[in-house]
């Protein structure tokens, strides 16, 4: 499965990728992949989808092309910004990046809440979910909040997103 980067207006991805849906041959093609974070405002706790990554919606293909009549199609489509890494010759993502596409994709519709404890030297260990395997990306961990903050490349690109977590207590710790 090949996937390509399309750049959209941030905000707008699931609008996006929901009026293209529609449209025969593009069905589940389009890919917006989704973090669960828990949201405090006004005392109250509420969860809240968001994509993560910001402003880019995926294409899968089976083939390592898209067809000219698909590329016109997305690219007359509201809130379209540009293919990566060129609109006029739009290339599947790289090797590292489609792996990093699949591991969120394989948490289903919404990456939900990683399942962590604390380690030695205050260390976080993943056990499950979003964060396992992106263990060494952890740029910094916000206890209070339960968020780790990640550093994720895609597309010769770096921004850093925020994905929540659990704390599991170890019997016989308090």
């Amino acid at each position: 499965m090949e996937y390509f980067a399309v750049q959209v207006w941030t905000g707008h991805e699931q609008e996006f990728a929901r009026r293209l849906s529609a449209v025969p041959g593009f069905g589940d093609a389009l890919l917006v992949p989704k973090r669960a974070l828990s949201i405090r405002r006004a005392g109250k706790i509420r969860r809240e989808e968001r994509p993560i990554f910001p402003g880019y919606v995926f294409l899968a293909s089976e083939t390592a092309e898209i067809g000219s009549s698909s590329r016109w199609l997305l690219r007359g489509s509201r809130h379209f910004v540009r293919f990566l890494p060129s609109t006029l010759e739009p290339r599947p993502v790289g090797e590292r990046d489609r792996r990093l596409i699949a591991h969120f994709m394989s948490f289903g519709k919404a990456a939900d809440t990683s399942r962590v404890t604390f380690g030695p030297d205050d260390r976080i260990v993943v056990l499950e979910g979003p964060l396992k395997g992106l263990e060494g990306m952890i740029v910094k961990v916000d206890r209070r909040k339960r968020r780790a903050k990640v550093r994720l490349d895609l597309c010769q690109d770096s921004f850093l997103i925020d994905l929540s977590f659990e704390v599991i207590t170890e019997p016989g710790k308090a």
